[in-house]
């Protein structure tokens, strides 16, 4: 078994492979799609048409899309992600500082509706009608029909405005906090792995509000996938011998949410694919300075090198997480294992 594990894990690992490739061919060919050129940008309003062709040709924009493609490919592997001309920074470098913030929310995120919606599915899918079961439908029609931002909004006019709870949404810190020391990135951890209370206070005071609407808004995807699926356990046939043979509640659910686990899995993955593309509109309400917000501001500005860096990466980790949803599938569901 263990050696099938390992060849299932490669063979999924290589094929990760193309994967990247095709989004890479993809996102670069539609990029030059958008509207917008780069060099008027750069070339600045009163620019001549001859330095507008000037600064084309120092873009390579003047040749074509094929060698384009090309030469980008070749600086990826060398490492080089191009130059964003908004920021004057190196893509990578950029990427660097403002992708910690993006995972923190989208972890947290993700984290507390493992914590909360399985639970919360299982209790209502176990419950007999009652008040809980009303409550559970009703908050999961309004949340699949109320946009995150209009929530996030709405959260910051209550928490902050109104009652005072909550800190203004500046960003990651208060302007009188100092960043902590740097150790992976995101302040809250960073704050905590160097014993920096202070810091560490504003950074979790500060996640609050974005992570609990982003929870609001997707946590009714865990929910309702743990919810059904464990119904369906609960009514298959081996729980109905498991009852009728004498075990006890408590195995019977044990067995059911065991056999449950593999949608919730999948769900559970698809739900932090969302949030990497769904985080933007939080992203920009709150101030975070995170991937998603890098990526509007390319997009406005025709900044093609971070926009085409941030779709690669949210790629490859949209990629590792449903690498993770395939191996635990194979772990916990032996038709499928090779």
């Amino acid at each position: 078994m263990h050696n099938r594990f390992l060849l299932f894990a490669t063979k999924r690992l290589l094929f990760t492979i193309p994967q990247l490739f095709a989004v890479s061919v993809i996102v670069f060919f539609l990029i030059r799609l958008l509207p917008g050129d780069p060099s008027y940008m750069l070339a600045g309003p009163y620019a001549s048409p001859d330095r507008i062709v000037e600064v084309r040709g120092q873009l390579g924009l003047d040749q074509p899309l094929v060698t384009q493609y090309f030469n980008y490919l070749a600086r990826i592997f060398a490492g080089d992600f191009g130059t964003s001309w908004r920021t004057s920074q190196p893509v990578l470098a950029d990427i660097q500082l403002r992708l910690p913030a993006t995972l923190e929310l989208v972890v947290l995120a993700v984290l507390l509706s493992i914590g909360i919606g399985i639970p919360l599915g299982v209790a209502v899918a176990v419950s007999e009608g009652g008040v809980l079961k009303r409550i559970v439908f009703l908050y999961g029609m309004l949340a699949g029909s109320l946009p995150d931002f209009w929530i996030g909004l709405l959260m910051i006019l209550i928490f902050f405005y109104f009652l005072g709870w909550a800190p203004p949404p500046v960003g990651q810190l208060d302007f009188a906090v100092s960043t902590p020391d740097h150790v992976t990135g995101a302040y809250a951890l960073d704050a905590l792995l160097t014993g920096n209370w202070e810091t560490l206070r504003s950074a979790l005071a500060q996640l609050v509000l974005p992570v609990a609407t982003l929870v609001l808004v997707y946590m009714p995807l865990v929910l309702k996938t743990a919810r059904s699926t464990m119904e369906e356990m609960l009514e298959s046939h081996f729980i109905l011998q498991a009852r009728a043979s004498g075990l006890s509640r408590r195995m019977q659910l044990r067995y059911a949410l065991r056999n449950a686990l593999p949608p919730i899995i999948t769900v559970i993955g698809i739900e932090f694919w969302f949030l990497l593309g769904g985080a933007v509109l939080v992203e920009t309400i709150f101030a975070w300075g995170g991937l998603g917000q890098y990526a509007v501001e390319s997009v406005i500005n025709s900044d093609y090198a971070p926009l085409q860096a941030v779709v690669l990466v949210t790629a490859f980790f949209t990629t590792l997480v449903f690498l993770v949803v395939d191996l635990l599938y194979h772990l916990l569901d032996p038709r499928i294992r090779v």
